[in-house]
């Protein structure tokens, strides 16, 4: 007891306020943010190199550097190894980069692990500094080219202001050491509260970049924007194009043909949410083991298969030449079945509600049995003493016991009524059934990429968002109100 109180002690000491080491802090998580920011990428040397990339993207994509400089590398006029040079400073940048958020995750420990993690932010700033200068000796090299105008050459604002930041972090991280005490505990420990917060970092992180940092996309939506073009100012049209998408007859016939196709196939889905829950239900009824695995492996594979090999499938069964017709033709000699079943519109819907449930099945219903894993057992030896039957158990104890989760599952999918993907429906979309398949997600898709619209598929997509959001935030305050939980 007073082991584990002296322990405790000196975890809280450790933690004691500390202005220097929280603005270390702050500054790595600054870093951390300007390496996917294009304003701040230290190497776009050359106007030529693309204003979207990233420090990040500089030093892993050769291509994303290149894809305009194709005359000026054909010619000669620069050579590879100098865009080599350029990735090559990015990725010491970087490496500089992930040794600063180390030290700054062991800068929650207790001292002795402080004093091991503040070298790392110390040699990281040294790592970003050298990075710089291999950028700046790349620009020195751009500007005395003999053909230094087709290349354009120029010097970022980026290499300022990492050099300032970084120089920021070398002489908090050299304070924080120089105050951090001699005497140090045994071994390096950290409270259970930051242990768990690392853990969950690098998720927090994932969900930031693949879903909020995609938010800044949003900018096109109030551009004249053509691919490949700049967002300058002269180009800024404010809400035309929000205008544009309802004023317009053909785009706004579009939409309500779209929307009547997201919202039937979104319906049918939640539907027939219930059939993950029956399948749980009768696979925990099964009293053999080993075959309710063979099911549950069997019905789970299908999810980890792509929407390409699914319509391979669906192909080599229902088209002309498919299994179908084939056994038809040979084998019940009716010579007219040529029927290309995945070309005609006829139920679509329910066609594309089937490979839906046939490919997501059993993957939806491990949460249900996981549920019905959880159930106290005891439950049903008192019901059973009662007298209650199989069935009466089912609809007494196991139901009920999987309606807060089937409720949270209900209320994901209301919020996600305008997102039901687009894989499936652009792999089984062609010229006769696009009008029943084109979905919300697809229209996005046929627009943005292929008709190179970026403006109008952005604010489709901003208005999704939003519809989105309000459904969700919607449907949290009925069942809160009926039901007395929230999932908010």
């Amino acid at each position: 007891m007073q082991a584990t109180a002296v322990r405790g002690n000196r975890l809280t000491a450790a933690h004691k306020p500390n202005h220097i080491l929280r603005l270390n802090r702050v500054l790595i998580l600054l870093l951390g943010l300007m390496v996917f920011l294009p304003q701040f990428n230290p190497g776009r040397i050359s106007m030529k190199i693309n204003e979207n990339a990233s420090l990040f993207t500089t030093a892993i994509s050769y291509d994303t550097l290149t894809n305009s400089l194709g005359r000026p590398l054909r010619m000669e006029w620069v050579l590879p190894q100098h865009f080599h040079m350029l990735m090559a400073g990015a990725a010491v940048i970087l490496a500089g980069v992930v040794l600063c958020a180390i030290g700054g995750c062991m800068s929650l420990g207790n001292n002795r692990m402080k004093r091991v993690g503040i070298v790392m932010p110390t040699v990281g700033s040294v790592l970003m500094a050298g990075g710089l200068v291999v950028i700046n000796h790349v620009y020195n090299i751009f500007i005395n080219l003999e053909k230094a105008d087709k290349i354009e050459p120029n010097f970022p604002n980026g290499i300022y202001i990492f050099a300032v930041v970084a120089a920021l972090i070398f002489i908090t991280s050299i304070i924080v050491w120089l105050r951090l005490p001699k005497q140090v505990e045994e071994k390096m420990e950290m409270e259970e509260k930051y242990r768990l917060f690392l853990m969950m970092l690098p998720v927090l992180l994932l969900a930031f970049v693949f879903c909020y940092l995609p938010i800044y996309g949003w900018r096109f939506a109030f551009f004249d924007y053509k691919i490949g073009d700049a967002l300058t100012a002269d180009k800024f049209v404010g809400l035309k194009w929000f205008t544009y998408l309802f004023e317009n007859a053909a785009t706004r016939n579009d939409l309500v043909r779209v929307l009547r196709n997201t919202l039937i196939m979104s319906g049918l889905g939640i539907i027939t949410s219930w059939f993950p829950i029956a399948f749980a239900v009768l696979l925990a009824e099964v009293r053999s083991t080993k075959f309710q695995r063979i099911v549950q492996t069997l019905t789970t594979i299908p999810n980890f298969i792509s929407w390409v090999l699914v319509y391979a499938i669906a192909f080599a069964i229902f088209s002309t030449d498919g299994f179908i017709n084939s056994f038809l033709r040979n084998v019940m000699q009716i010579t007219g079945a040529n029927t290309d079943y995945l070309a005609n519109p006829d139920g679509t819907w329910i066609k594309m509600l089937l490979w839906g449930t046939w490919k997501g099945l059993g993957w939806s219903a491990i949460v249900y049995i996981a549920g019905i894993a959880g159930i106290d057992q005891q439950l049903y030896e008192a019901a059973k003493v009662d007298g209650a039957n199989r069935y009466q158990c089912i609809w007494h104890i196991t139901i009920p016991g999987l309606v807060p989760t089937y409720c949270v599952m209900l209320l994901m999918s209301i919020a996600g009524i305008l997102s039901n993907g687009m894989d499936q429906y652009l792999v089984f979309e062609n010229a006769l059934n696009k009008d029943v398949i084109e979905v919300l997600d697809l229209y996005v898709y046929n627009i943005g990429i292929k008709q190179g619209l970026i403006p109008i598929s952005t604010v489709v997509g901003v208005f999704k968002s939003l519809i989105g959001v309000t459904l969700l935030f919607g449907a949290n305050g009925i069942s809160k109100a009926i039901r007395g939980e929230s999932i908010i």
